[in-house]
């Protein structure tokens, strides 16, 4: 049986782990968790969809994949994705496939913001690559602030208890409660209540992304959560 002190404090590092346990569902819908060998053929397929990526040696740069990789990333997001984006709605239907226990349709629209760093309605490639080097290989400076920005629906810098609850019911939501029985109808609620006595320093309601960080870096569970998804592609 859970623990009341997990209802007081396991939401939390559940909220930073399944934003990359998330992403590992994409891969794996992908194929891309074992890598095979690439052709010459997936640079060339590139100028045949509607999206054409840029430069595998400008995202080699920017991003922690070696070319390699980045092939073999772009060959399963063309074949699921044959006009090189990913909608919101394709996004939707990827995940309730890994949660159908439970609605994540809600949790789908907040990653899928995520992921969409301009804001264009759509995931290109670029998009989906950057988004995967920073929670796969990213330090734990930025895997937080890509998980803050998660958290920061609006975008203004700041969290506040309302975006955290929004969050937070919809990681409820996805895990479904027939998953977790135990859990009362209000944990989401109280789990805010929790969120902000530890990270909001300042007691002026909202919490910072330095906020954010440190209380995060301080927590155990988190720093471990991190180090689980090391090195899996």
């Amino acid at each position: 049986m859970l623990t009341l002190e997990w209802e007081s404090e396991g939401l939390q590092t559940v909220g930073i782990v399944v934003i990359i346990f998330a992403s590992l569902k994409l891969l794996h819908l992908l194929g891309l968790i074992d890598f095979s060998e690439d052709t010459v053929e997936d640079e060339m397929e590139m100028a045949t969809v509607r999206h054409r990526p840029e430069a595998l040696e400008l995202l080699e740069a920017q991003s922690k994949f070696t070319k390699k990789e980045l092939q073999i990333l772009y060959r399963g997001f063309k074949n699921e994705c044959p006009s090189g984006v990913v909608n919101e709605e394709t996004f939707k239907e990827i995940y309730s496939q890994f949660f159908p226990q439970g609605d994540s349709t809600t949790y789908a629209h907040f990653l899928f913001n995520a992921f969409d760093t301009d804001h264009n309605g759509s995931v290109s490639f670029e998009d989906f690559v950057m988004g995967l080097s920073i929670l796969l290989r990213g330090t734990v400076q930025e895997k937080l602030s890509w998980a803050f920005n998660l958290y920061d629906i609006n975008k203004d810098g700041y969290i506040t208890k309302e975006e955290m609850l929004d969050i937070m019911k919809a990681i409820y939501d996805m895990m479904g409660k027939c998953t977790y029985p135990v859990l009362k109808e209000d944990a989401p609620r109280q789990h805010v209540e929790t969120f902000f006595q530890k990270m909001d320093k300042n007691k002026d309601g909202v919490v910072t992304i330095d906020e954010f960080i440190e209380s995060c870096q301080k927590d155990e569970n988190i720093m471990r959560s991190m180090q689980l998804f090391e090195n899996v592609i």
